[in-house]
C-alpha cells in the first residue's frame, strides 16, 4: 500500500491527500463506484429502485441476529442474511401476484423494524447507528482489499450475465426460447447486488445505499443512446459524482456519503432535459 499511497502523493498535490483517512476514502471511492455504476444500470431497467433499499434496510437485521448468534463477524452476518433476504424477494415476487414494488415495500419494512427492535433491547441501538449514514472515511486498508475483491468477482461475473440479463430483461419470454434461464439469470443478479450493498453499506450507509445505485444510472439513461454506451456512461457518472462529492464534504465539512448523492443527484436534473430531447 505504501507503493499506491506514494503515487497518489505525486498526482493528487492536495491539501485533502495529506491525510491517510482521505486516501483510504478515495480509494474506497475508485472502487465502490463502478460496481455501483454496473449493477444500477440493471437496476433501472428492471424497475428495481428499491430493490436495494430493502436490502439496505435488511443490514440491520444481519447484524441483529448476527448478536442474537453470536457471530463474531458483523459482515459475514449481513452477507448471509442479505442474500438469503434477495433471494426470498425475488422468489416471492415470481409467485405472488402483487406489483413488485408493494413486495419490496414489505419485505423493506419488515428487515428494518425487525433490525430496530432486536438491536433496540436494552437502549444498546446507539452503536449501531452509524450504519444508518455510514462513514466513508473509517475505510482500513483490510476494508480496501475486500472491496477490490468483491469489484473483481462482480465484473467477472457481470460479463457473464450481462447479455442473458439484458435479453431477460427485454423480453422473458425471447429470453426462454434461446436457452436463457430467465429465473436463474435474475437471481443470479440479486445475489450481486446483495453482496455489493452489504460489502459497502458500513461506509455508505442504509439511508444512502439506494440512492448511490440508482442515480448514477437513471443519469446516464438521461443521456446514452444504446446499452454499451449506458453502462459505460453509468460507470464513469459514478465514479466522477464520488470523487466529487469526497473532496466537497471535506471543504464544506459535512458527510461524504451525503454530499456523493447530492452530487449524483445533480448530474441526474443536469442530465434530465436530454432525455426530453
Amino acid at each position: 500500500m505504501s507503493v499506491i499511497y506514494g503515487i497518489m502523493d505525486v498526482m493528487l498535490p492536495f491539501e485533502f491527500m495529506r491525510y491517510m483517512f482521505m486516501k483510504n476514502a478515495l480509494l474506497a471511492i475508485l472502487l465502490v463506484t463502478p460496481l455501483f455504476g454496473m449493477l444500477g444500470t440493471m437496476a433501472v431497467d428492471n424497475k428495481m429502485a428499491f430493490f436495494s433499499d430493502a436490502l439496505g434496510h435488511s443490514a440491520l437485521t444481519g447484524i441483529a441476529l448476527g448478536v442474537v448468534l453470536g457471530m463474531p463477524n458483523q459482515m459475514a452476518a449481513m452477507l448471509i442474511f442479505g442474500i438469503l433476504w434477495a433471494i426470498l424477494i425475488t422468489f416471492v415476487r415470481h409467485h405472488s401476484k402483487m406489483s413488485a414494488d408493494t413486495i419490496i415495500s414489505v419485505f423493506s419494512s419488515t428487515s428494518i423494524a425487525l433490525g430496530l427492535v432486536i438491536l433496540s433491547r436494552g437502549g444498546a441501538f446507539a452503536k449501531y447507528s452509524s450504519v444508518l449514514v455510514g462513514d466513508v472515511l473509517s475505510v482500513t486498508q483490510e476494508d480496501l482489499l475486500a472491496l477490490l475483491v468483491t469489484l473483481i468477482v462482480t465484473a467477472a461475473c457481470w460479463l457473464l450475465l450481462f447479455n442473458p440479463l439484458m435479453i431477460t430483461s427485454v423480453n422473458a419470454s425471447l429470453a426462454r426460447s434461446r436457452g436463457i434461464h430467465a429465473r436463474l439469470t435474475e437471481y443470479a443478479f440479486t445475489v450481486l447486488v446483495a453482496v455489493s450493498v452489504m460489502m459497502s453499506i458500513r461506509w455508505v450507509g442504509v439511508m444512502l445505499i439506494n440512492s448511490l445505485l440508482i442515480l448514477p444510472a437513471a443519469a446516464s439513461r438521461n443521456v446514452a443512446r444504446n446499452a454499451a454506451g449506458y453502462m459505460r456512461l453509468s460507470v464513469l457518472i459514478s465514479l466522477v459524482c464520488g470523487i466529487t462529492g469526497l473532496v466537497l464534504s471535506y471543504y464544506l465539512n459535512t458527510s461524504a456519503g451525503a454530499a456523493i448523492v447530492l452530487v449524483c443527484a445533480a448530474a441526474y436534473f443536469v442530465t434530465l432535459p436530454f432525455r426530453r430531447k
